[in-house]
């Protein structure tokens, strides 16, 4: 099922920002993209993402800013001391040399590199920036578990019109097996009428086990209550809550398998045509129970 949310936060001398979409999929894919000097942090982030989500290809983004200031930095005295042993010997030996320097300042000699530096973030405790940031990741789920669930109620609508075209058509095939049925023994007895005008061969015990397996062969009474059953399981399934897009996914497949089943026994124009119809309103339900969480 497709989503998307997208959230600003801030905390002490840090902001950030969180992306957060999915697209379809069978299973559930999450790909990561977070800070790596944040400990412990993906493990939480996947944790809490697959308590929410079971099915589809995710994908979650994290940028951090930091907003370094005064307080920030620190003073390296090794450095400084190093630097202004440099300074000394320099001003010495242009002095020697006759030559004139302007005096260095202290703001020249702090900038430096080395001198005054901020500190890295993998160089801080990032716990509680850890703790921030998964406080902020809650409404942001919200936000995204809202719009795929709107995105849901709308599928249900779509899918429960397509169960509504499988039980019509169900009812469509269930009349034109009573016709093909009623036809059907009518054109039997002339065939079999020619056939022992033709010939006394044919034992009666004979024809009567092959008009029993052409019989049973052509039936599709089993196929008609399954099916059925299948619309009532599919309808109790949008109904309750909770995951459902892997049973709904196994359901089709068996709405399908009923409906070659009735073409191959079909026997006749109209079931056949039925059994056809039946066969695309099911894709077309299979499409999109891909969608389903």
């Amino acid at each position: 099922m497709t989503g998307f949310a997208s959230r600003r936060g801030a905390a002490g001398r840090y902001s950030w920002t969180w992306d957060l979409r999915s697209v379809n999929g069978r299973g559930l894919d999450l790909r990561l993209r977070l800070p790596d000097w944040i400990e412990g942090l993906e493990a939480a982030v996947r944790t809490r993402l697959q308590k929410a989500m079971h099915r589809g290809s995710v994908q979650l983004s994290l940028r951090v800013y930091s907003e370094t200031g005064p307080a920030a930095t620190a003073l390296d005295p090794e450095r400084l001391a190093a630097v202004m042993r440099l300074v000394e010997r320099t001003e010495a030996e242009a002095a020697a040399a006759d030559l004139g320097l302007r005096p260095s300042s202290a703001a020249e000699i702090l900038g430096l590199r080395g001198v005054l530096d901020a500190p890295s973030p993998e160089e801080e405790d990032s716990a509680a920036l850890r703790k921030a940031l998964e406080a902020d990741l809650e409404p942001l789920i919200a936000d995204f578990t809202a719009m795929r669930a709107s995105e849901g109620a709308a599928l249900e609508a779509t899918i429960g019109g397509h169960l509504d075209e499988v039980a019509r058509l169900h009812q469509a095939a269930t009349e034109a097996a009573a016709e093909r049925g009623a036809r059907a023994g009518d054109v039997l007895r002339a065939q079999i009428e020619r056939v022992m005008e033709a010939t006394d061969a044919v034992e009666p015990e004979r024809l009567a086990q092959e008009l029993a397996l052409i019989a049973v062969k052509s039936d599709i009474t089993e196929e008609l209550d399954r099916l059925a059953a299948h619309v009532d399981a599919a309808r109790a399934l949008l109904a309750a809550e909770g995951p459902k897009g892997r049973k709904l996914d196994f359901l089709v497949q068996e709405f399908n398998r009923e409906a070659n089943t009735l073409c191959s026994k079909s026997g006749s124009r109209a079931l056949t045509a039925v059994g056809l119809d039946l066969k695309a309103a099911i894709d077309q339900m299979r499409e999109q129970i891909q969608n389903v969480e």
